[in-house]
C-alpha cells in the first residue's frame, strides 16, 4: 500500500470559516469576566462578613477564611481588569467570529434545554430527546439510529440508576405511568 492510500483526512466540512466576522475581542470578555469575578467576590465578601470574619474565643469565625478568599479573588480580577486596559481590542486578538459562535450555540442552546426539561420531563425523557436531536441534527445521522440509540441510553440510565443502585433522579409523567 502506498502512503496516500492509508492517509486519512479529517478535514471538519462544516468548520467555521477564516473569513468570518469578529464578534467580540479578547480583551472585552476578559474585561467582563474580570468585573464579573469581581462582583461576585463582592457579595461572597459582604455575605462572609455578616457571618463574621474576626477572631473569636475559640478561633476564627467562620467568614474569616471565605472572606480572606473573596479579597484574593477581588484583588485578583482587578488586576486583571487594569492590564487587560493596556492593550486596543485588535491587539488582543479575536475573542469568538460569527461562525464560531454559531458553532458553540449549537451545542449551548440543546444543553440549557435539556437542563430546564429534566425538571418537567424527568431525566430519562429529556436525555433521551438531547442524544436524539445531537444525532440528528448536530451528527446527521439517519433518524432510527439516534432514535434507537436516544432510547438504548435512556433506558441503560434507567436501569443504572433507578433499579440497581436506588438513586433518586428527577422523574417525569412517563415514569409516573410506569409507577416509579
Amino acid at each position: 500500500m502506498s502512503e496516500s492510500e492509508i492517509e486519512i483526512d479529517v478535514e471538519d466540512p462544516d468548520a467555521p470559516s477564516d473569513q468570518s466576522p469578529p464578534l467580540a475581542y479578547r480583551r472585552g470578555a476578559e474585561a467582563i469576566t474580570m468585573a464579573a469575578l469581581m462582583a461576585l467576590a463582592l457579595v461572597m465578601g459582604f455575605d462572609n462578613w455578616r457571618t463574621g470574619i474576626a477572631w473569636s474565643a475559640d478561633g476564627p469565625a467562620p467568614g474569616s477564611f471565605p472572606f480572606s478568599l473573596a479579597v484574593i479573588l477581588f484583588l485578583a480580577s482587578g488586576y486583571g481588569l487594569m492590564s487587560a486596559r493596556g492593550e486596543t481590542a485588535q491587539q488582543s486578538g479575536v475573542f469568538v467570529t460569527r461562525d464560531q459562535l454559531k458553532r458553540v450555540s449549537q451545542v449551548f442552546v440543546p444543553t440549557l434545554a435539556f437542563c430546564l426539561a429534566t425538571q418537567w420531563l424527568g431525566l430519562y425523557v429529556a436525555s433521551f430527546l438531547l442524544i436524539t436531536g445531537f444525532m440528528r441534527f448536530i451528527g446527521h445521522i439517519a433518524w432510527w439510529k439516534s432514535v434507537v440509540t436516544g432510547l438504548a441510553f435512556s433506558a441503560l440510565m434507567f436501569v443504572t440508576f433507578q433499579i440497581a443502585f436506588d438513586v433518586i433522579m428527577p422523574k417525569g409523567p412517563i415514569e409516573a405511568l410506569f409507577g416509579y
